[in-house]
């Protein structure tokens, strides 16, 4: 593995499965069934060639791993790409999740098949390049190229109302990005790098360093979302097919916070410590009002929607707790949300299959008829409200915790949304799968097919698992929390001799 570009493979392989995609003549149902094929099996190589980045990871270093570098533009910009334990853990994620999307459109999605895989396939290799891009404009490129696919995802093969949420999807999106990219430009101008590995050891003025926070967080906050700037978010879950509304809270959600990791935190240090408790408001805001939007909901996929924008509330908080305890447990949440709300869309798309409608009202009774999604639906509700047992606890418990030794006060409010998630989701489950089976169109629906049992087993298996056993996840992350952690303290100390002299 010393001499194989393996990110490089593994970031690029789903754009050679799209390239073949792309030969294929749609003609047919033996075509589609190809491609259907060719997207599947290359998402399934990609996963299992990620595996040996984790395989081949050294969890003792805290710095940059698997590092290629060769140049790209005269100006100083390269192709620059590495993972550390912050970023690797992402890189899985993605992989990981890619299949289950393939396989969840086998049957949904009929019209445009070859579009629809392309557009998947390079969206996989956009994402997977935001995890390991180590120059700030290469960064940028992968960043904003994911909006074009899911924007297309979004527009083509949603719902009524899918050009409406596919384009204020990407003008939101792309406002906030706009302003980071302003913010890269200042910052290369004052350090004469876009090398990301550069800039965190780059001292960048105080003054300097507030506005370069407040640009990179406009983008960041969006991409979450966080409260105020999160309206984008339910309609475009509403809208989107299954597979979107999975890669969107699995994957492209985790964006936000991931750059808060990597650029906020560690470049601009002294402006997150003095931003912080603006954070900490709208994170608790978040965890709140939208968990109470929640519970007014009447369209299973905007509940989950307004879920996700109340979890990332405990991510932003955990992150800027700025301590041990908060960054990892923000990273497990981030994680495990990537698990519990992919599977939660996944489970809305399986009765929506049969039943064409979200509309909670039109259920009822479904454990009599479909016993097996009833168990899996209850464990991935249970792991969204945080259950001990589950991988939703570990990362919620974390987190407070590592806020509870920052701000008791936003400790103590943050807790009331683990009530208001049990309000939400267990009322969502009762309406859904308790109750007498009354509803003459659901007395035929079938419990779980194969190709279903396929997509949700495993996500069972593994949210009780790391929810028992987070040890994988901690033993990978704890060196380089540590060191952002190290590195946020010694720019504290040095700004407290810098007043006191």
């Amino acid at each position: 593995m010393t001499d194989w570009p393996i990110l490089s493979t593994v970031t690029f392989l789903p754009l050679a499965g799209a390239l073949f995609i792309l030969l294929i003549r749609e003609d047919g149902a033996s075509a589609k069934r190809n491609m259907r094929a060719i997207a599947l099996w290359t998402t399934i190589l990609t996963f299992v060639l990620s595996l040996l980045i984790w395989i081949g990871f050294d969890n003792a270093d805290p710095g940059f791993q698997m590092v290629e570098k060769a140049d790209w533009m005269d100006s100083g910009i390269s192709y620059h790409v590495g993972v550390d334990g912050i970023s690797m853990l992402f890189v899985i994620l993605t992989t990981f999740l890619m299949p289950f999307c393939i396989l969840a459109s086998w049957e949904s999605i009929d019209k445009r098949v070859k579009a629809y895989m392309v557009s998947f396939l390079l969206l996989e290799t956009l994402m997977i390049g935001v995890f390991t891009a180590l120059d700030i404009v290469l960064f940028y490129v992968f960043f904003e190229g994911g909006l074009i696919p899911m924007f297309i995802i979004i527009g083509v093969w949603g719902g009524k109302r899918r050009v409406y949420a596919s384009f204020k999807f990407f003008l939101y999106t792309l406002l906030g990005s706009v302003l980071m990219l302003l913010a890269i430009m200042a910052m290369f101008y004052q350090s004469g790098t876009t090398d990301i590995p550069t800039l965190l050891t780059h001292d960048f003025p105080a003054n300097m360093q507030t506005w370069l926070w407040l640009a990179f967080f406009a983008s960041f906050a969006v991409k979450m979302p966080m409260w105020p700037v999160h309206t984008w978010l339910p309609d475009a879950h509403v809208e989107a097919p299954t597979a979107g509304s999975v890669i969107l809270a699995g994957i492209m959600l985790k964006m936000g916070g991931y750059g808060l990791l990597r650029f906020s935190l560690p470049m601009f240090p002294l402006a997150s410590i003095d931003l912080a408790p603006l954070v900490f408001a709208l994170s608790v805001i978040a965890i709140i009002y939208t968990s109470l939007v929640a519970l007014m909901q009447e369209d299973m996929k905007k509940l989950i929607a307004y879920s996700s924008v109340a979890h990332m509330g405990y991510v932003t908080m955990g992150i800027f707790a700025m301590n041990q305890e908060g960054v990892q447990g923000a990273i497990f949440q981030m994680l495990s949300h990537g698990l519990v709300s992919g599977a939660l869309f996944l489970c809305v798309g399986v009765v929506y299959d049969r039943m064409h409608t979200r509309e909670i009202a039109a259920y009822g009774g479904l454990v009599n008829n479909m016993p097996k999604y009833a168990v899996a639906f209850l464990i991935f509700t249970m792991a969204n409200v945080g259950l001990p047992g589950t991988s939703g606890f570990i990362g919620e418990f974390l987190t407070l915790l590592g806020i509870f030794r920052v701000n008791t006060w936003v400790a103590l409010f943050a807790t009331t949304g683990v009530i208001l998630s049990a309000a939400y989701a267990l009322w969502l489950y009762r309406k859904v799968v308790f109750g007498a089976l009354t509803k003459e169109s659901l007395e035929g629906m079938l419990d779980l097919s194969a190709r279903e049992k396929l997509i949700l087993y495993p996500l069972v298996v593994l949210v009780i698992f790391f929810g028992v056993y987070p040890a994988p996840i901690f033993d990978a992350t704890a060196t380089s929390v540590e060191a952002l952690v190290n590195t946020i303290s010694i720019s504290l100390d040095a700004a407290h001799s810098a007043v006191a002299n």
